[in-house]
């Protein structure tokens, strides 16, 4: 599938960094410090025209959030497919020192999937004859 970008930063396009990668690296288009406890919005310089039907999620790099306690904060985040302003990354450094971002970091992934815009069938409740009912949160064991 080809998706339209505009690419306003001094980085390189999003990249699938191996042939097996289900997310393309992006990049920070500026220069800053999260400190612990922190979250701020880091731009990306991109701009994309997401086909309609579709979205891009952002998610954390695993390395980062390993390594650094750095994570998306409201993760996944979801880009609708008629945004067109640049995309941003909303980053928070769970970890205890702060966290330096430089302009060319990898600091998140992102990829595109479809998306089902369905209809819904109001009614008064629900067919409850399944095994599960209505337990959650634990119900089912450790």
């Amino acid at each position: 599938m080809i998706v339209k970008i505009v690419n306003k930063s001094s980085n390189a396009l999003p990249q699938f960094e191996t042939g097996g990668s289900a997310g393309a690296d992006i990049r920070s288009n500026q220069r800053t410090t999260i400190q612990p406890g922190s979250f701020e919005l880091i731009k990306t310089g991109l701009f994309v025209e997401i086909p309609y039907g579709y979205e891009i999620q952002i998610r954390p790099r695993s390395g980062l959030a390993l390594k650094h306690g750095i994570t998306v904060l409201n993760s996944p985040g979801t880009i609708d497919s008629d945004y067109r302003g640049e995309i941003g990354v909303i980053l928070i450094n769970h970890g205890t020192v702060p966290y330096d971002i430089n302009v060319g970091d990898r600091i998140a992934q992102m990829v595109l999937s479809k998306v089902e815009h369905i209809q819904w069938h109001a009614l008064g409740s629900l067919d409850s004859g399944t095994k599960r009912g209505e337990k959650g949160f634990g119900s089912t064991g450790k």
